[in-house]
């Protein structure tokens, strides 16, 4: 028999806390259409003036168009070599497979700010330092192993013997990969690139080491909060809050589709 003031407690609790983990964003919006010419809550006024300074600042656009730009390469790197490594750790059987997979997943685990000093004194010898590439390749330290996470759980579910019916058929093993197999991850593969995608667009801490002169958009916030600290920055969150929002539907909406393709 349940105890109703335990279910109460339980629910208070768990309320108490998704209001303090979501009250930031009931302060940083509001910030965001102040038409004060510093951060101040509440606003003295409603204003689109910051969303406008944002959009016609060279310094802002570059520094997006950066953030976006390593996103995409890190996002498009993370799966490429995501799903394979999966599928090897999925569907083989090999020495030292367990421990490939901690290696795997240890960025996750070891403290950012070591990875980045490693990352920092790696990159200085291949000289990465301020390159593109050094930050696609430093956020998909990060970015991987949550690709290999969710593809991995996708593949747990999947029925091996539709593969095996389809090889019985005359189908090699790559167009069974691509009409069978594929078909049926894709919702899992699109979860892991959209959380690759968020990882990168919002890293900090390895950026803040390989970044060089270089500015991606959370280094250029940074930045601002320490040496401007007017509500530009409130409004560049409150997009970042709402792309986020929409890129959390958009996984949530994969492993719907996910689970509804593998009760069919």
């Amino acid at each position: 028999m349940k105890d109703p003031a335990g279910n109460i407690v339980f629910y208070l609790i768990c309320g108490l806390i998704l209001t303090y983990l979501i009250l930031p964003i009931f302060i940083v919006v509001p910030i965001s259409f102040s038409s004060s010419s510093y951060l101040k809550f509440p606003p003295d006024g409603f204003s689109l003036r910051w969303y406008s300074n944002y959009m016609n600042s060279r310094l802002w656009v570059s520094s997006t168009i950066l953030s976006l730009k390593v996103a995409f390469l890190t996002t498009l790197f993370s799966t490429l070599i995501g799903v394979p490594a999966s599928i090897a750790l999925v569907r083989h059987r090999f020495k030292g497979r367990t421990v490939l997979f901690g290696l795997i997943m240890s960025p996750l685990v070891v403290p950012i700010i070591i990875s980045a000093i490693a990352i920092y004194f790696l990159f200085s010898d291949l000289r990465l330092i301020g390159s593109v590439a050094g930050l696609v390749l430093g956020h998909s330290l990060l970015a991987f192993p949550k690709v290999v996470v969710v593809v991995t759980a996708t593949l747990k579910g999947f029925d091996v013997n539709l593969e095996h019916a389809a090889m019985n058929l005359g189908a090699n093993p790559l167009r069974t990969f691509k009409e069978i197999t594929f078909p049926i991850i894709r919702p899992g593969v699109i979860s892991g690139a959209l959380f690759a995608f968020i990882t990168s667009f919002d890293e900090l801490i390895i950026t803040m080491f390989i970044c060089g002169t270089s500015l991606t958009l959370p280094k250029r916030m940074w930045d601002g909060l320490r040496l401007e600290i007017d509500p530009t920055i409130a409004s560049v969150s409150t997009i970042l809050i709402v792309i986020s929002i929409l890129l959390l539907l958009g996984i949530e909406m994969m492993r719907r589709r996910g689970a509804v393709i593998k009760g069919i």
